[in-house]
């Protein structure tokens, strides 16, 4: 398993964490994701065998938050 902190912007509520962390727990190949609004990103464990990074961020972008950079 690979772990990866990604910043997030756009999350303003206890229900913004939630909502980027349904979108990407539906997604195959990621074991967990627990997003903080303090620090502004989200932790992702997941398998790279199954989903890569482009493609958990495009997962948060969908969820109608932004990855910056």
């Amino acid at each position: 398993m690979d772990k990866i902190l990604i910043p997030v912007e756009g999350m303003t509520c206890g229900g913004c964490t939630s909502s980027v962390e349904k979108a990407l727990s539906a997604r195959d190949g990621i074991t967990s994701a627990t997003a903080s609004l303090e620090g502004a990103n989200v932790e992702v464990e997941f398998d790279s065998s199954i989903i890569i990074q482009g493609q958990i961020e495009g997962a948060i972008r969908d969820a109608g938050f932004d990855v910056p950079g």
